[in-house]
């Protein structure tokens, strides 16, 4: 299918249902514009996540903040420095991760569109969360089952040592989200895990921190994992309550890569 197709053929109904079942759809030869993305977006969810509320360190080069770029790129189009407050904070995309889990509506289907990328590197791991659930042992379902985990991606980014302004972090307090989601249409449940997820309630800190590493590890065994290597012109669209993702490793120093995405929100 084309972008003019999708678009003139209004397929977002037939993407939901596919997304119900598989998780994440890969579209090749997909160029779109700014426009036709975020058209795509909109039709697909019901509203549209936007910055973080640290516009300092997420400002991008696009017109709309709703478009979320995905690059080692400044503003005038050259490779970030090492240092870089931007590039700092954008290796924590390489933790895994669900998009916008820390907000409230939380991000449910996120469109991400390839521009630019680094022949045989900076591929994108996704973990099918919801196959993850029902291999997991009974006890362990009936133990997770209604438990809330906090989410901030103040605290995925502090992993890796990034340090935030007491503004910043005041910006970035982050919800609380179940660690067990069940779809509306379907029935079926999916993990719903991050490194944003900083503590479980109820449970002490190390404990709570001990369950959360050990369903991400059990999450990302190689049978639940598809890795996608980028061709200029992908779609990827995942759904985020069913999946987690991460961006794997590339020369970010030498090599250019530009993707853009946007997420919709639940709600």
């Amino acid at each position: 299918v084309s972008a003019d197709q999708l678009i003139r053929n209004g397929l977002f109904p037939q993407i939901r249902a596919a997304l119900d079942v598989f998780g994440v759809l890969i579209f090749k030869g997909m160029s779109l514009t700014n426009s036709e993305q975020l058209f795509i977006a909109k039709n697909l969810g019901f509203g549209i996540h936007r910055k973080t509320g640290i516009s300092a360190i997420s400002a991008n080069r696009y017109e709309d903040e709703a478009l979320t770029d995905v690059s080692n790129l400044d503003d005038k189009g050259e490779i970030l420095s090492v240092r870089d407050r931007k590039r700092q904070y954008g290796l924590s995309n390489r933790l895994w991760h669900t998009d916008a889990s820390f907000r409230n509506p939380p991000g449910r289907y996120s469109i991400l569109s390839a521009k630019v990328v680094p022949e045989g590197e900076g591929e994108t791991e996704f973990a099918n969360t919801r196959e993850a659930y029902y291999a997991l042992p009974e006890s362990m379902r009936d133990k997770i089952l209604g438990l809330e985990a906090h989410h901030s991606i103040a605290y995925s980014r502090q992993i890796l040592g990034f340090e935030f302004s007491n503004e910043e972090e005041e910006n970035l307090k982050g919800v609380k989200q179940p660690l067990v989601r069940k779809n509306k249409k379907t029935g079926l449940c999916s993990l719903y895990l991050a490194s944003h997820c900083s503590s479980v309630l109820g449970m002490s800190i190390p404990d709570g921190r001990m369950l959360i590493r050990d369903l991400i590890e059990h999450a990302t065994q190689d049978e639940f994992i598809y890795r996608h290597e980028w061709c200029s012109d992908d779609l990827v669209v995942w759904d985020n309550f069913a999946t987690m993702h991460r961006g794997r490793y590339y020369n970010d120093t030498k090599k250019k890569r530009e993707l853009v995405r946007v997420t919709t929100l639940d709600i």
